[in-house]
């Protein structure tokens, strides 16, 4: 097994986070300007997105239609904005957990999980209170091994949630902790809102993947990049994931 991340963890420039808004800009141009999708090939497996920290359904409507598009069921988590956590923790996210099984109680289908930045830690921790529902997680720019001083927006959660974000030693091991089926992790090493070490994996093994792409945290789910790794992921079946092997995948930590 990989040892633990040894190197230094840093916030983003701040050069970085000033000029989120643009690249994410030209990003979105980018997804608009791309050809048609290829035709549907997806088994209609459902898909459950959840937004990032300060957003709602609205933000992940491209990545909600791209699936769509591409033959799967995909619909956002259903909670409006995404405040962050109220209340004590765990209980939070087992109510969101039940919340979550009735949106997928009438699919026959195992789902995919993706969450975006703070929507991927719900992901990874839901993906391990639905035994049997979930085939899979794919977060996006999500700093699971960090604290929140590794982030560009902790006075944004403080100000949303009205409390600090306060993970106790044993709640950083445990989001640090892959769940228990296929995980993958797409990170930007130019990310300006997270550090992007944070969104790597402390080991190996089999069926854990960190994938690195060029863009922005903003623009990432209309990213091109983020959307074809999303697509070869859900293309995968269950029992026979298969790593990312086009460019960009990212190497072992050493």
């Amino acid at each position: 097994m990989t040892p633990s991340l040894t190197f230094p963890v840093k916030r983003p420039s701040l050069a970085l986070l000033g000029a989120e808004p643009w690249r994410a800009a030209l990003e979105f141009l980018s997804h608009k300007l791309m050809p048609n999708a290829a035709p549907a090939t997806g088994d209609g497996h459902p898909v459950l997105i959840f937004p990032g920290l300060g957003a709602d359904g609205k933000s992940v409507a491209p990545l909600r239609k791209v699936c769509e598009s591409l033959g799967y069921t995909a619909f956002d988590w259903g909670r409006g904005y995404n405040t962050g956590p109220q209340g004590e923790v765990d209980a939070w996210l087992r109510d969101l957990a039940a919340h979550s099984t009735e949106l997928l109680k009438d699919h026959r289908q195992t789902a995919t999980l993706i969450g975006w930045s703070l929507g991927g830690l719900y992901a990874r921790e839901l993906a391990k209170l639905m035994p049997g529902l979930v085939r899979q997680v794919i977060t996006i720019g999500t700093p699971f091994n960090a604290d929140a001083d590794h982030t560009n927006v902790g006075w944004l959660y403080r100000l949303l949630s009205s409390n600090t974000p306060a993970f106790d030693e044993d709640l950083s091991h445990r989001l640090r902790t892959a769940p228990p089926v296929p995980t993958t992790s797409i990170y930007s090493r130019s990310d300006g809102i997270v550090a992007w070490q944070s969104c790597r994996h402390p080991h190996r093994r089999a069926g854990v993947q960190d994938i690195e792409i060029q863009g922005s945290h903003i623009g990432m789910g209309w990213n091109p990049s983020v959307l074809r790794v999303v697509a070869d992921r859900l293309a995968q079946r269950p029992g026979d994931w298969q790593p990312y092997t086009h460019q960009q995948v990212a190497p072992s930590v050493n």
